[in-house]
């Protein structure tokens, strides 16, 4: 849908779509969800296309992290869905007998989605499922820094879903500006972009959406750390070494909001990490990995060289001990580690989003807590170790989206845990039934009879009726029926 002269009609259609109920229906919602799955089956070979020209993602890697995953959740929705939309009881106290209650979600209505380009399909659909589920309508702003993906999307919701009901807009950040400046009952956010955090975007997001006091979930970011325990000097060492590199360059070459960010080990173990982390990058990505068709590129010029400088201080560039090339035309940069680089430095400041992986060396591995702790909230804490004293203390002193141990990513997979974040990494969770609540309201149904009425509920007030309350507040039955006889003396009412 173009937004000049058809952003309002569009709208103004959305809205109607709306008001008719028929999204409300447990019908729609599975007929939607079911032709998301066939569009999801009958375009697999344009979304490998798509992201293959935008990424360089190889089709394994795009279906293990974006077709896979959404079939997926498509299924646990549909699986679940009856069970989602039921009611739920609520318990009320003696005293409102007879009387009954009981939790109803219903959508919010017309809501927005800015998604993000790294996963351009997956973070796209993934909260658009719990918006159908949930029973709304839909506007998918994708981004414009995927424009093949863009286009797919545009062009396959428009063939497999209800136009009437979902749309998909193209265009740059005045288009996302545009539809920032309208009413929405509900923004999710998910977007990047290549020269501004996260978190700077997230505030321009929530200072729009403050003008219609729009509820807002913002997904964001950060710099999640990897905490490596002397686990990978045991049996264990190659999956722990095969899951930091999957975590790290495996993942949209580094260009993933929960992807590893840094390292954190102990000095004495250093050198080994860093020996074992070599010789499998040759193992995983091959002798030459811009050869290997095993590891996306970066996804822009401008990011590109937003990654190459900040190789440029020169004691950052010192800290290279492996990797460190990069290839302009082809937008490739190797799997590069740092060991120690400059902890003031922009690569240890900002989120790096791109395939250098520093790693910071302690004395004792404790003090990784302390490290992290000093440092803005992650989207994700990954720490591989075998100790639970440290992993209770990892969970119970840090704050994070998520701590996961001795693996990596996975923790986005798993449809009943809520993803999200904290603090400037960001707020509000979706996936699976938590997508489904980030885009529903609970409303409150109590349903009272006529049959019975408390007389001291009304005025004029005494020291009676004070009495009364004070027994009823207290759920003190016996109490409220010997002050209602007489049998219990009244409180004096110190404010009489």
């Amino acid at each position: 849908m173009e937004v000049e002269g058809d952003l309002e009609a569009g709208l103004d259609e959305l809205r109607a779509t709306y008001s008719t109920g028929k999204t409300k229906e447990a019908a729609w919602r599975r007929s939607q969800l079911r032709g998301l799955l066939t569009l999801l089956e009958e375009k697999e070979g344009d979304i490998f296309k798509a992201l293959k020209q935008d990424l360089g993602k190889h089709p394994v890697e795009a279906y293990r992290d974006e077709i896979g995953t959404l079939v997926k959740s498509v299924n646990y929705a549909l699986g679940n869905l009856k069970k989602w939309m039921a009611s739920k009881k609520a318990e009320l106290p003696i005293a409102a007998f007879p009387s009954t209650a009981e939790i109803l979600p219903e959508p919010l209505g017309l809501v927005l989605i800015i998604s993000s380009w790294n996963f351009p399909f997956g973070l796209s659909l993934e909260p658009f499922i719990g918006a159908i589920a949930a029973g709304n309508v839909v506007v998918l702003k994708p981004s414009e820094l995927a424009p093949a993906c863009s286009s797919v999307l545009a062009k396959a919701v428009h063939a497999y879903l209800d136009n009437k009901a979902v749309k998909v807009i193209e265009g740059g950040i005045s288009v996302s500006e545009k539809l920032l400046q309208q009413k929405w009952d509900k923004i999710f956010f998910t977007g990047l972009d290549v020269f501004i955090c996260s978190a700077k975007v997230g505030r321009v997001v929530m200072t729009a959406a403050a003008k219609h006091l729009t509820p807002v979930t913002l997904e964001l970011g950060g710099k999640c750390p990897a905490v490596v325990d002397s686990l990978f000097n045991t049996r264990y060492k190659q999956v722990v070494i095969k899951r930091i590199l999957a975590g790290k360059f495996g993942t949209c070459a580094g260009q993933a909001c929960i992807g590893i960010d840094y390292i954190l080990a102990e000095t004495k173990y250093t050198s080994t990490l860093v020996e074992q982390l070599k010789v499998w990058i040759k193992k995983m990505f091959g002798e030459n990995p811009k050869e290997s068709n095993s590891i996306a590129r970066i996804v822009s010029k401008q990011h590109f060289l937003r990654l190459k400088n900040l190789l440029d201080d020169p004691m950052v560039k010192a800290s290279i001990v492996h990797g460190g090339s990069f290839d302009e035309d082809n937008l490739f940069i190797e799997p590069t580690i740092l060991v120690d680089p400059p902890l003031e430095a922009e690569i240890m400041t900002e989120e790096i989003f791109g395939p250098l992986l520093p790693i910071i060396t302690l004395e004792n591995i404790e003090d990784s807590i302390q490290f992290i702790k000093s440092r803005p909230k992650a989207l994700t804490i990954y720490a591989f170790s075998n100790n639970e004293r440290f992993k209770r203390r990892m969970i119970s002193e840090t704050s994070s989206g998520c701590v996961t141990f001795n693996d990596t990513i996975i923790q986005y997979a798993a449809d009943t845990l809520p993803f999200g974040g904290v603090g400037e990494s960001g707020f509000g969770r979706y996936h699976g039934k938590f997508s489904f609540e980030a885009f529903s309201h609970e409303k409150a149904v109590l349903r009272r009879s006529f049959l019975t009425d408390f007389w001291f509920r009304y005025p004029p007030w005494n020291d009676h009726k004070l009495q009364l309350f004070r027994s009823a507040y207290k759920f003190d039955y016996l109490g409220v029926v010997l002050t209602a006889l007489g049998l219990k003396n009244s409180k004096q009412d110190s404010s009489k």
